[in-house]
């Protein structure tokens, strides 16, 4: 054996050491910041919540500490956390702190990990070595979870149960305190009586416009048929683009990165907002048109998201065994993918149209065409009958094409 071959795998392709290491780092941080991250938002939420009823909602604050006192304190917390609990951070990573023979730690061993972590971690030199520095002297390292024989225990009898009860009592005390008055509380069940006129209009229709909202209302559904038929047409392509198991390479995990980040910033705009965008930009003389972009650049990305999702669960087996044929990459498409996301796609595609004619009735709300312009303009001008006859016709369509879609969907899945 000569020298070249003594030499351990790191020594002779520093890529791979590099890589390892990298992956080292990730797999001790990735834990510690979900955990310090879970503190950080219990201790915003316990300090809202507590100046709020302290001191009123003018005065109710997120820190009652310097930033730095909170920093150094979460980072603590999510330290203490981790070394002598199953944390959070080793639930959702499916990981355990163990010793050697994966044996569980003692105390000594968890107070020597606390303490070692801060000099290993910090500084980050620590964990250049293998194993890590806090690791070798605490004789404690991160493991995957395994099942052997035994169940484990579940996780809500752990501290991570504990501080997700803890978490959602303090958020809905929080909520509570921000959304809830005594005042409002009076009124909800001393008042009733002042919308009592109201509900009397809306169940009583005025009948002699029933022709006209029934044309806004086929003007609505045909909104909702050109933004689901054109968001299709774009999604679908987009969606193989946009599944992480198609996207090979350098350039093709780019794509998948920017499409992804794209989408999700196109989703998290309310079609609403949209439509007055496009209000401005096509103006209000085209507005069903611009009630049609709006539910449109919505539709690409919610149905982009629910395509590539689907994508990526698909049997891979089924497309080695194509591959294995001697069949090219479009001919893997065409007889071991298309088949699988078929059906699922046209499901989704009926459940989008269900959305859209709703939300085509909502963008109405601000000008942009259809059956809920005239709504919004009935209960203006505090024409209640008139509203309610707008509002049973609504409720007819919803409930007729939701009827018909969820059929559909059943046939075809």
């Amino acid at each position: 054996m000569n020298d070249k071959q003594r030499l351990p795998s790191y020594a002779t392709n520093p890529t791979d050491a590099v890589a390892r290491t990298l992956k080292r780092i990730r797999s001790s941080w990735s834990p510690f910041l979900v955990d310090f991250f879970a503190v950080g938002v219990a201790w915003i939420l316990v300090t809202y919540a507590v100046s709020w009823f302290a001191y009123g909602p003018e005065e109710a604050v997120y820190f009652l500490v310097p930033w730095w006192v909170f920093l150094i304190g979460s980072f603590e917390a999510a330290v203490f956390w981790g070394s002598f609990f199953v944390s959070l951070g080793h639930t959702l990573f499916r990981a355990r702190l163990l010793g050697e023979d994966r044996g569980r730690p003692s105390l000594r061993q968890s107070a020597a990990h606390f303490l070692s972590w801060h000099i290993s971690v910090l500084p980050l030199a620590g964990l250049l070595v293998s194993p890590a520095l806090h690791e070798r002297l605490s004789g404690l390292t991160l493991q995957p979870l395994i099942v052997e024989g035994t169940r484990p225990k579940p996780w809500y009898r752990r501290s991570t149960g504990l501080y997700l009860a803890f978490l959602f009592i303090v958020g809905g005390a929080a909520a509570i305190g921000v959304t809830i008055t005594v005042q409002n509380l009076t009124r909800l069940f001393t008042d009733a009586w002042r919308v009592a006129p109201m509900w009397k209009a809306l169940v009583s229709p005025n009948l002699s416009i029933l022709k006209e909202s029934f044309s806004d209302l086929i003007v609505t559904i045909f909104m909702g048929i050109m933004a689901t038929l054109f968001a299709t047409i774009i999604a679908a392509p987009l969606s193989f683009f946009a599944a992480r198991n198609l996207s090979h390479g350098p350039i093709g995990r780019l794509v998948y990165t920017v499409l992804r980040g794209a989408m999700s910033i196109f989703r998290s705009i309310e079609p609403i907002v949209w439509a007055i965008v496009f209000l401005v930009w096509v103006t209000s003389r085209h507005a069903s048109f611009a009630g049609v972009l709006a539910l449109w650049i919505h539709s690409i990305a919610d149905l982009t998201k629910l395509y590539a999702e689907r994508l990526e669960s698909i049997d891979e087996g089924l497309l080695e065994a194509i591959a294995a044929t001697g069949a090219h990459r479009l001919q893997i498409l065409r007889y071991g993918v298309v088949p699988q996301i078929i059906n699922p796609y046209i499901s989704f595609t009926l459940y989008r149209f269900d959305i859209n004619v709703r939300m085509a009735t909502v963008v109405g709300l601000v000008g942009a065409g259809g059956i809920g312009q005239r709504l919004i303009a009935y209960l203006s001008g505090q024409r209640y009958a008139s509203a309610g006859t707008v509002m049973l016709l609504i409720v007819v369509a919803v409930w007729s094409i939701d009827y018909m879609s969820s059929r559909l969907r059943a046939k075809l899945m």
